[in-house]
């Protein structure tokens, strides 16, 4: 947290003023990202094309036999009481309480046979497409951090990597982090007050004097927290951060009441209290992403609610799925009438899939040996379902698909080959999925 103080006459009790500073949050260690972030774009350069990647990330676990992969034949202590219904696609059907997923299926896909999971109660699997065991110094890193490293910003004004996720209880469960490539490729976080503050255009002579006294402040800070040498280097790219900085593209971005009204409205509203211990549901979260990547992000996460079902998971899924029927159609009809289905990919999944058994909570328990995935736009080849899984929905019998080759076909779409490498922190390249994992050629090939 960057803080510059200026004078002024309004003060809070503790005697700060509140005209008189500026936060500036979520761009890393000591609020310096964004100059390596520029210097990053400076050494990798900027691609003419602005490819893009928005992840809707279900923490807790979605129920894939009660999504995409219904199983109405089987004993009711497993089918539960959903039923499929037919989709716009002859031959896919999924379940009820998805008609809008149904109803627009030819601009979908859904994966029945995702494997590989670990099991734990973290996003580490899907946002890196990586296990977590044998990993090199500094862990593996996310997907939007390898995008960052790779590609830079494609907009100096917007940081290539944005996370929208919510500072909840558990945030949601354990994130993942930019691993061995370090701060300067971590997500840009956006939460609370940090919006308002990224505003800088239409500050006072006052609060903000002049260009120089803010690169002195960068300077002072960066003595105050870094004596070693750490931050050496960064002059040239300082005043490349004050124009990002004090450009209001990003937080126009953010402002998602800027829409016109009816699209908003096909997004709908979520709802921060209902089942938002782990991530609130909040569907102008994809509104928002929408408009980032529009506005030049690469990578946009955001996480959608509390899919941990040990419990009544029929009554909870009933309120749950739609109002993710709602934004993530709306998010997908939304980048086709924009003209950015071809260059925006999505993808929405959890870290792993739930029991076939409904237990006697009449819940789904963790079920890591089969998992779904819904993805969409891309330029990808929709309206087909990959995979399958056996008559009770617990094993995978055809095609499998690993979390890296997911993100193979992802990194396809933006233009990075499965024999790019990047540098750890031993000097050793690494592959940016693991060996093996390779793009979907149902979907890209």
């Amino acid at each position: 947290m960057l803080t510059i103080r200026s004078n002024s006459a309004a003060r809070f009790c503790d005697g700060v003023s509140r005209r008189g500073f500026l936060k500036i949050g979520g761009l890393g260690l000591g609020g310096l990202a964004l100059p390596q972030l520029l210097e990053a774009e400076a050494r990798a350069g900027i691609r003419k094309s602005h490819k893009a990647v928005i992840m809707i990330y279900l923490p807790g676990g979605p129920p894939h036999q009660d999504m995409y992969d219904l199983k109405n034949d089987a004993p009711s202590e497993i089918r539960g009481p959903f039923r499929e219904i037919a989709t716009s696609v002859p031959g896919i059907r999924i379940s009820e309480h998805l008609p809008r997923m149904a109803a627009m299926m030819d601009k979908l896909v859904p994966i029945r046979s995702i494997v590989g999971a670990e099991g734990g109660h973290d996003n580490f699997q899907c946002f890196t497409g990586r296990g977590t065991r044998n990993q090199p110094p500094g862990g593996w890193p996310m997907f939007g951090s390898l995008i960052s490293k790779l590609q830079g910003p494609a907009d100096s004004a917007i940081p290539p990597f944005v996370g929208l996720e919510n500072k909840t209880k558990h945030r949601p469960y354990n994130m993942a982090t930019p691993g061995f490539l370090g701060v300067s490729h971590r997500s840009f976080q956006t939460e609370g007050e940090g919006k308002a503050d990224l505003v800088l255009n239409d500050l006072s002579v006052d609060r903000l004097a002049d260009r120089k006294n803010l690169l002195a402040g960068f300077d002072h800070f960066r003595r105050d927290v870094d004596g070693s040498g750490l931050m050496d280097g960064l002059d040239a790219f300082q005043q490349q951060a004050f124009g990002v900085l004090t450009s209001s593209k990003l937080a126009a971005a953010l402002d998602y009441t800027k829409e016109d009204p009816r699209t908003i409205a096909a997004y709908g509203k979520g709802d921060p209290a209902l089942r938002g211990d782990a991530s609130p549901r909040l569907n102008e979260q994809f509104l928002i992403a929408r408009r980032l990547v529009e506005a030049g992000a690469r990578a946009v996460t955001v996480s959608f609610g509390f899919w941990d079902y040990h419990g009544q998971n029929h009554k909870i899924a009933k309120q749950d799925f739609p109002m993710l029927d709602q934004a993530v159609t709306a998010l997908v009809q939304d980048l086709h009438d924009r003209s950015l289905d071809k260059d925006v990919s999505v993808v929405v999944w959890g870290e792993f899939g739930r029991t076939p058994t409904i237990n006697k909570d009449a819940g789904r328990d963790h079920w890591p040996r089969v998992s779904c995935a819904l993805l969409a736009c891309g330029g990808m080849r929709t309206g087909q379902v990959i995979g399958a899984t056996d008559r009770l929905g617990g094993e995978c019998i055809e095609r499998p698909v690993r979390f890296g080759d997911v993100f193979a076909t992802l990194y396809q779409n933006l233009g990075i080959t499965t024999d790019t490498t990047v540098t750890d922190l031993t000097g050793r390249p690494q592959y940016v999925v693991e060996p093996g994992c390779e793009p979907m050629r149902e979907l890209v090939g």
